[in-house]
């Protein structure tokens, strides 16, 4: 399967598992929202110190599984993620990426983007985006 073609799904279906590669070997698995960004798979760790972003940072290799509610469909993505948060975005670039990712992500507008924006920077919020190595799945 194509990326092109894991687009389509993706526009309607964000629920998802993010697996990251423990220091010990271990898979670390997370459940998050998902969407499809430009040429990436995104989503968003609203906090930079989780498990999965320590994770990403000494081991970018990430699966992410893509689910229908009903579970019959699903994508799966292989890739290295890239990280973007504080640390190398400057504070109003980084703001609008959060907002644009929380929007493919499936939750499409926030009714209080000003308190969204607070929260984001006050957990140190992470963009996620994965570069699509390989991508499978069962689509009906």
């Amino acid at each position: 399967m194509e990326f092109e073609q894991a687009k389509i799904f993706l526009a309607s279906n964000h629920r998802a598992v993010v697996n990251t590669i423990n220091p010990n070997g271990y898979v670390q698995s997370s459940i998050v929202v998902a969407g499809s960004y430009k040429d990436y798979l995104a989503l968003v760790s609203i906090r930079g110190s989780s498990s999965k972003i320590t994770n990403l940072k000494q081991n970018p290799k990430c699966t992410v599984n893509v689910t229908s509610s009903d579970w019959r469909n699903y994508v799966v993505v292989e890739g290295d993620a890239t990280l973007i948060d504080s640390t190398n975005t400057a504070e109003e670039p980084l703001r609008l990426q959060l907002r644009e990712i929380f929007q493919v992500c499936g939750d499409g507008t926030h009714s209080d983007w000003d308190e969204y924006d607070r929260v984001m920077k006050q957990q140190d919020a992470v963009i996620v985006l994965i570069n699509p190595l390989k991508v499978y799945g069962l689509l009906r």
